[in-house]
């Protein structure tokens, strides 16, 4: 099953059926512990006791480290992966899982899985893509970056290095030292994994400008919601209260909504934005 969804971007989402995602979350089970345990700590996207808050918070600890609490200038590189979920090279990422999983029937199922989806198909030897939607498509994901994670942690020596899905930070005082590196990632992600940074969401910033990352863009002395995710959030729950006027759905239904965004804001300094949404 595929369809869109626009949450901001328009993205196509492509669903196993009911049997095929018993079968792709079977194969999670058995190769999430395989792999998690050799991710590094700062890989934020789809692992268990992760997520996009602890990600966030982390940011914060790193900013205050490397700027001696906001005391001194500090430089924010971000970077986001052009287009990464059709370029993941299905060649390149079997040979990953392969190297660290040898039963035969294990590799057979993540194989077919693999293979059963392609952006680009050509030839046998050059399919590329993974569907948005599975959650074996996450952890494929994350065994493919995590790679580039290892490189950037082990040989560049990104010390405050972060990561979540194709959207990754290095924090440092050194802003020439960023552009270098930038080069140095640029490499490694077209000759290792095939990749490109997209080009316009490229950027080396200073912190105390706020570094806009999952959503919130954090302060030196605060975290704030992204304008685009609040004016998003407040569309939302003015179309759904004009829903539960209509009677298309219950107050109920309203209810939970709001209280999922209240939750979602309960991770910045947004006290005015909560109780806006409370009054609703």
């Amino acid at each position: 099953m595929s369809f869109f969804v626009s949450d901001p971007k328009r993205r196509s989402i492509h669903k196993a059926c009911v049997r095929d995602r018993v079968v792709h979350q079977a194969l999670f089970r058995v190769l999430y512990p395989v792999f998690n345990k050799t991710f590094i700590h700062d890989s934020y996207s789809c692992r268990l006791g992760k997520g996009t808050h602890r990600g966030v918070r982390q940011l914060a600890r790193y900013l205050r480290v490397v700027s001696g609490n906001h005391r001194r200038v500090a430089y924010a590189l971000k970077c986001d992966i052009r287009k990464f979920f059709e370029n993941i090279d299905h060649n390149i990422l079997v040979g990953l899982i392969e190297k660290r999983v040898n039963d035969t029937g294990t590799r057979w199922l993540m194989g077919k899985i693999i293979d059963s989806f392609a952006v680009r198909k050509g030839s046998p030897c050059s399919k590329t893509g993974l569907p948005l939607g599975n959650v074996t498509s996450q952890l494929f994901s994350n065994i493919y970056l995590n790679e580039f994670d290892q490189w950037a942690k082990h040989i560049l020596k990104a010390r405050y290095y972060l990561r979540y899905c194709d959207d990754f930070l290095i924090i440092s005082r050194d802003k020439q030292e960023l552009g270098q590196a930038l080069s140095y990632m640029k490499v490694f992600l077209h000759e290792h994994l095939k990749l490109e940074l997209h080009p316009n969401k490229v950027k080396i910033i200073k912190v105390r400008q706020g570094v806009d990352f999952l959503g919130y863009v954090t302060l030196p002395h605060a975290t704030m919601v992204r304008n685009v995710s609040k004016n998003r959030m407040f569309r939302k729950l003015q179309e759904k209260k004009k829903l539960v006027q209509k009677g298309v759905i219950t107050e109920e239904s309203f209810n939970h909504s709001r209280q999922s965004y209240l939750g979602m804001l309960a991770h910045a300094n947004t006290q005015k934005l909560q109780e806006r949404v409370k009054a609703l």
